[in-house]
């Protein structure tokens, strides 16, 4: 597996391998790898002749008084678990290789960025959209892989590639989880043993309110009042930061669910914001 830190030497290098005739396929990550990214790895790996696995801490995604200088690494213990799941080359670019002092170009697609974590996290989504167009033109890729897990995330880059016309196939992946349902986050790091009990009620939750407008709940108003409550109850702990029941492809809030539909929810449990969600076919 080569390594490769400067954007230019890795865009020469997929240039070749595209004027080869070689497929490539992508799988952005922020390092600090779980099951979860492996799991995209793994999904990638037989649709491409050639391998990129990017580990990059993207400043630009991160608001004020976030965990960008906390975030988790481990960039030997990445780097071979990438090269374990079939990576041809794993892009470790430093912050000032991606972004100089003169940049002044940003992609964002505001629309689908209003409601849940875009509105939480201002500037977050524009940040994600840049510096993923940045990756697409690097390494030109015929697929990019992202879990589904920030389901807003993968709603936004689908929509940003169709508008753009970039020619990349994006891949989504369904959640991976701890045995206990909770879903596999690099910030779980950051859970001490009793937050990290009490996590998997996220995810319960969740469950439990699927389960009720399957039985014939159809009010977004009372399914987001019963998670509410069930939270209170089962995650005395935690603190809501949203919990929304959207339309999947727009995520704009419904009023009434009466098709697919996502439930989406952002918890704060000590320092961690742990996200989640269920589509609920109806």
């Amino acid at each position: 597996m080569q390594t490769i830190t400067d954007p230019k030497k890795l865009q020469a290098q997929c240039l070749a391998w595209r004027r080869e005739g070689l497929t490539i396929g992508l799988v952005p990550t922020m390092g600090y790898f779980h099951e979860g990214h492996l799991a995209l790895m793994d999904r990638a790996r037989p649709d491409c002749d050639k391998l990129i696995v990017t580990l990059f801490v993207n400043p630009t995604q991160f608001g004020e008084n976030e965990d960008l200088d906390k975030y988790p690494h481990d960039f030997e213990g990445d780097s071979a678990k990438a090269e374990s799941h079939g990576s041809d080359l794993l892009f470790a670019p430093e912050k000032t290789a991606m972004y100089d002092g003169a940049h002044a170009t940003w992609v964002d697609v505001p629309e689908l960025g209003r409601h849940l974590c875009g509105a939480s996290r201002p500037g977050h989504f524009k940040g994600v959209c840049t510096v993923v167009t940045k990756l697409f033109m690097l390494s030109q890729p015929d697929i990019a892989v992202f879990g589904q897990k920030d389901w807003q995330q993968l709603a936004i880059i689908r929509r940003m590639v169709r508008d753009l016309n970039i020619p990349v196939k994006v891949i989504g992946h369904p959640i991976i989880r701890e045995p206990d349902g909770l879903a596999m986050s690099s910030r779980n790091a950051y859970l001490t043993v009793e937050e990290r009990n009490a996590a998997p009620a996220i995810q319960k939750g969740l469950v439990k309110m699927a389960e009720m407008v399957k039985k014939g709940e159809r009010s977004a108003k009372a399914a987001r009042a019963f998670l509410s409550n069930e939270y209170a109850s089962s995650l005395p702990m935690g603190k809501v930061d949203y919990i929304e029941i959207v339309a999947p492809d727009t995520v704009e809030p419904v009023d009434q669910i009466t098709g697919p539909t996502l439930a989406a929810v952002a918890v704060f449990i000590g320092k961690a914001r742990l996200i989640d969600n269920i589509l609920i076919e109806v």
